[in-house]
């Protein structure tokens, strides 16, 4: 483990930090992946806009487990006006885990090194339940984390607050002890508000600029 890892045990003390939480999509994954979309709207028969409006639309509640899959697509469907076949929607479901399991290669090399340096790692994602088994089955590396909340399961999604409060709990820790990591503003703005700090990710250049700038440029030394 290096040198990286003798440094870990004052880690805690210097930051303040003993957990990093990170958000799935769009921070461990790259954005959705367009050569996916374009069979999405072969499978439905619609248009960018029109699949792109209606995959938003009900995305909160599939996230918080109001609409299970079949019912999100079939809502999807009948918003944009057309009917879904049962071999449609599979393949939909299929398409949507393809979506979204580009992989985002530097944050994950860096989630292992912390990983591997003994530094505590778990995810908090706005999820819904085909998705979460889907990517969950595809990807070995997410063993590597101590925790995987899908919001699913719980029934509740960010930026609720109460499910940063549930995954403090979870990991038996206060949330002023973790550093919560999210792509969008909004999540980022609940973390805080419930103790947590909190980095927004655009880019891993912006990220690692950030983290240096809060104090947290030896989380970024490699194994």
């Amino acid at each position: 483990m290096g040198s990286f890892a003798n440094k870990n045990a004052v880690l805690s003390p210097l930051s303040g930090i003993d957990v990093v939480l990170f958000d799935y999509g769009q921070v461990l994954s790259l954005p959705p992946d367009p050569g996916t979309w374009a069979r999405m709207q072969t499978i439905t028969g619609l248009s960018d806009v029109q699949l792109h409006e209606a995959y938003w639309r009900f995305r909160h509640d599939y996230d918080r487990d109001a609409l299970n899959s079949i019912a999100y697509w079939h809502e999807v469907a009948r918003h944009a006006g057309i009917a879904l076949r049962d071999k449609q929607i599979a393949e939909l479901q299929i398409a949507d885990v393809d979506l979204w399991t580009r992989p985002n290669q530097p944050m994950i090399e860096w989630a292992g090194r912390l990983q591997r340096a003994r530094v505590r790692t778990a995810i908090l994602s706005n999820i819904g339940d085909a998705m979460a088994i889907g990517v969950t089955a595809r990807l070995e590396w997410l063993k590597g984390f101590e925790l995987c909340v899908w919001s699913y399961a719980l029934k509740m999604a960010k930026p609720d607050l109460e499910i940063f409060r549930r995954t403090a709990e979870m990991l038996a820790i206060s949330p002023k002890r973790v550093l919560f990591i999210d792509d969008k503003k909004e999540n980022v703005a609940a973390a805080r508000e419930v103790g947590m700090r909190g980095m927004q990710y655009s880019t891993q250049s912006a990220f690692e600029a950030q983290m240096r700038d809060g104090g947290y440029g030896l989380f970024l030394m490699p194994v």
